[in-house]
């Protein structure tokens, strides 16, 4: 297993981290607590949750998993989601941030939260009265690092600003949806991260199952898969070059003896910003084949093509900047050196 510092800050968590959403939900606590087993022995340290998975019991399934293993994992887990029925009960509030954190030490048994992750936007709320609640907390000891989720490129520019005048907790990581097939993070929101040294945490790493193997190209729905429970992501969100990543994916998967899965994790693990990619599985046999992704390295003919196939289309104002740099070098006509 490879570990990678997270952002800017000093802590170094694992490439991949095992992401808790189907705990309570499609998996029981005993497969739960066995693939926690599982991860940890494959030298897993970082486990992702969030108050609002399964109402909650994520959280407590993963507090009681990792006992007295607590000092040495790295746990991230969010707020935002509506957690009850109350006016105060969601967002980015004071009154809630400091509600749910208090809910969320209680069902995981611990003292302390290793990365607070904002959810997601909340349009009614500052950023400054959440970032001077998370602030508090860290200073408190109950939170260690802060972080955001699903935040717009100059949102999250913003709240780094923010942080920065009034001298408040900074956030270490950005967690995204990037895969082969969703690569628009890499329009804005990759170089921003990689200047401002956020490490980004890749979740729906084989877009919602469609890079695991189950699927051929032109198929949306396959057998035993969230497809027919209808948890899966819209056409929408597929571009038009998704069934020619999925062969390729198929194509390298056959050519290098790994299965798709672990392709198309590896792929997203070896981008430049990326500090961790969070891996879900509903059953250990899933986990298995998902932990298969660590410890090697894709060939380069095989990572370029995997890129080229999934490229996005380039977009204003990088249509219109890219090729400036390489205008002003031509244009430069410097005297011949003296030797």
């Amino acid at each position: 297993m490879t570990y990678n510092r997270l952002g800017s800050c000093g802590a170094k968590v694992s490439e991949i981290c095992l992401g808790t959403m189907t705990f309570g939900r499609s998996t029981d606590e005993v497969n739960a607590k066995r693939m926690i087993d599982m991860a940890w022995d494959a030298g897993i340290n970082f486990f992702d949750t969030a108050d609002a998975y399964a109402g909650g019991r994520s959280e407590e399934i993963l507090g009681t998993a990792l006992a007295s293993r607590r000092k040495d994992a790295f746990v991230a887990t969010k707020f935002f989601n509506p957690i009850g029925s109350g006016v105060n009960d969601s967002g980015g509030s004071r009154i809630h941030v400091m509600n749910a954190v208090e809910e969320s030490l209680r069902r995981l048994k611990t003292d302390f939260i290793d990365v607070y992750y904002i959810h997601h936007l909340d349009i009614e709320t500052t950023i400054e009265e959440t970032l001077r609640a998370l602030d508090d907390l860290v200073r408190s000891g109950k939170v260690r690092y802060v972080a955001c989720s699903n935040y717009s490129a100059w949102r999250l520019c913003d709240a780094m600003w923010v942080s920065r005048l009034h001298g408040l907790e900074r956030f270490v990581c950005y967690q995204a949806h990037y895969n082969l097939v969703v690569r628009d993070i890499e329009q804005e929101l990759v170089p921003l991260c990689l200047d401002k040294r956020l490490g980004i945490v890749a979740w729906s790493p084989l877009a919602g199952g469609f890079l695991s193997g189950k699927y051929r190209p032109g198929m949306r729905k396959a057998t035993g898969s969230r497809s027919e429970e209808r948890w899966v992501w819209h056409d929408a969100l597929f571009p038009p070059s998704a069934d020619d990543t999925l062969a390729a994916v198929l194509s390298v998967s056959e050519e290098i003896g790994r299965s798709p899965a672990q392709v198309s994790l590896r792929w997203v693990a070896e981008q430049d910003a990326v500090a961790s990619v969070i891996v879900g599985a509903r059953t250990p046999e899933q986990l298995a084949d998902n932990l298969g992704a660590a410890g090697w390295t894709l060939p380069n003919a095989a990572h370029r093509r995997l890129s080229d196939v999934s490229r996005l289309p380039e977009r204003y104002p990088a249509t219109m900047e890219n090729t400036m740099p390489e205008r002003r070098a031509r244009a430069v006509n410097m005297p011949p050196r003296r030797e």
